[in-house]
């Protein structure tokens, strides 16, 4: 696989993922005491509801659990970043595939969504279900108020905050860092991207929002494998969450409610098609890496 170099340089995937673990788990704890400290010396107090508190302790987030510890585990490799995680020189034929598949595959995602918004858990796990809808309400509540956005700063701060951040932080810990790990643990690709994708969607804690989460996750998986590159899966998240921020800010203009974006806007053929032609780029992109 030749976006792992010099393997025999390296630690086992196993201990590059307990590093991982370890990295994370310390740099969480760091940046969550720093973003506490900073919320009460602007603030004066902790108050989770405060919309910019929850704005440092998002950005605290993506960078303690996810950036720092990405970074930090190829130094323990002696590797650059760059080398360790392949960042190629992006093509500008598999850029444009990048883009058109992320627009292509929103109605597929779309109707993802709404099926898994219907989960219903059988009877006896009636008490899980009525704990995941409470996180899922607890999670809408704070999302709505991050997409609360009055003027063109709140937008900018956002797409900063939910688009370029998380693009970068997210994708180097799981592709980057994850994926590479378990590929190496289990010498199986496949499996490395899907136990990733599950990882990425599971963590997040948005139980109604498992499926379409988990798809994405494979879908960049599979961009990283294929093209050896991390940039590409990179944009496909940034485009991905940019979107939805610019829909929120674009409904508030028009005094659409944000509650209607989660309303179907296809018929089933429009999903069907949209699912067939994600299929077709996703075979012209390993087409075009390939060669």
């Amino acid at each position: 696989m030749d976006f792992i170099p010099d393997e025999s340089k390296e630690s086992n995937g196993l201990i590059q993922l307990l590093k991982l673990l370890a990295f994370s788990l310390l740099s969480a704890v760091c940046f969550s005491l720093l973003a506490i400290f900073l919320v009460y010396i602007i603030y004066g107090t902790i108050e989770p509801k405060n919309l910019g508190s929850m704005r440092i302790m998002l950005v605290a987030t993506s960078l303690g659990l996810f950036l720092i510890p990405s970074l930090i585990l190829p130094i323990s490799e002696k590797s650059s970043i760059t080398t360790f995680y392949g960042f190629k020189k992006v093509k500008p034929n598999l850029l444009l595939l990048t883009i058109l598949l992320i627009v292509v595959s929103m109605p597929f995602l779309e109707w993802t969504v709404a099926v898994n918004e219907k989960m219903v858990l059988p009877d006896a796990l009636k008490w899980v279900e009525d704990w995941m809808r409470q996180k899922e309400e607890e999670t809408k509540t704070v999302t709505l108020m991050l997409l609360d956005m009055k003027n063109i700063s709140d937008l900018i701060v956002n797409l900063l905050m939910i688009a370029v951040i998380p693009a970068i932080a997210e994708e180097l810990i799981f592709r980057g860092a994850l994926q590479r790990s378990l590929t190496k643990i289990s010498q199986n690709p496949h499996v490395a991207i899907w136990m990733t994708a599950f990882i990425f969607s599971a963590i997040h804690f948005q139980f109604f929002g498992f499926l379409p989460r988990f798809l994405m996750g494979a879908a960049f998986g599979y961009l990283y494998f294929w093209s050896g590159s991390l940039w590409y899966a990179m944009i496909a998240h940034f485009l991905n969450n940019a979107y939805a921020v610019c829909i929120a800010w674009y409904m508030q203009k028009n005094n659409i409610p944000l509650s209607e974006a989660d309303q179907m806007h296809f018929t089933w053929y429009g999903y069907v098609l949209s699912f067939m032609l994600a299929i077709l780029i996703f075979q012209v992109f390993k087409k075009q890496t390939n060669k």
